[in-house]
């Protein structure tokens, strides 16, 4: 097992997580100018410009932290985009569209970080770079496409299945957003969430590391020694 400082674990992560979060939101916006709303166009947010999309806590400290801590776990999230579903042309359709594309981002950038391993191993070891990274960029977005489609509002996955139920029952399960944060985190603490979790992230992994032609212990090995 190689060992790296923390300083180059850092490097090793900061653009794929900026570009996950990044992505994931401009993709949220991107979709709902599409569908009528214009309101993160307006306000400047369809750029991939990170200082546009930085949350100091969800996209630093966090990530930040649990990479100091060596928790084994990384995630972190952006402001989120501005949506107003007054504007879309069918606002309950609409923003259960405009919630799975941010997920569905995920996946297609988790498919190009599997393809640019490739390309790192074909440069052999001076593309050592590019392969650390594109583990870490398939990582991070395997885990914020699973992460936010868990049924949970305010999560996307919860945005989605409101756009789902019959309006009556859609609208009783929105009123569990303002506690969905909480409800996470007691999740989190409580363990259950990583039990939720690494199950659908090993589904979404066994499609990705083929395409990267890594092999499930060499992606896990290497992945221990980034975090």
């Amino acid at each position: 097992m190689f060992t790296l400082s923390l300083v180059q674990k850092i490097s090793i992560w900061v653009v794929p997580v900026l570009l996950a979060i990044t992505v994931h939101e401009v993709t949220h916006g991107w979709v709902a100018s599409r569908l009528g709303d214009k309101t993160a166009l307006m306000l400047g947010r369809l750029t991939l410009n990170p200082l546009k999309h930085v949350d100091p806590v969800g996209t630093i400290l966090i990530p930040g932290m649990l990479l100091l801590l060596q928790s084994g776990f990384i995630f972190g999230y952006a402001k989120p985009v501005p949506v107003d579903w007054r504007n879309l042309h069918h606002p309950k359709r609409d923003m259960a569209i405009v919630a799975i594309a941010g997920p569905l981002s995920n996946l297609a950038m988790g498919v190009c970080w599997a393809l640019l391993i490739r390309v790192g191993a074909m440069l052999g070891e001076a593309g050592t770079a590019l392969l650390y990274m594109g583990i870490a960029g398939i990582f991070i977005n395997t885990i914020l496409m699973v992460l936010n489609l868990l049924p949970l509002p305010p999560l996307d996955g919860g945005r989605v299945l409101t756009g789902l139920l019959p309006g009556p029952l859609a609208y009783k399960f929105s009123r569990i957003e303002p506690y969905g944060f909480f409800i996470l985190i007691g999740l989190l603490v409580t363990g259950v969430l990583g039990l939720i979790l690494w199950p659908l992230m090993g589904l979404v992994l066994a499609v990705l590391l083929p395409v990267s032609g890594l092999q499930p212990d060499e992606f896990m090995r290497v992945l221990k020694a980034l975090m």
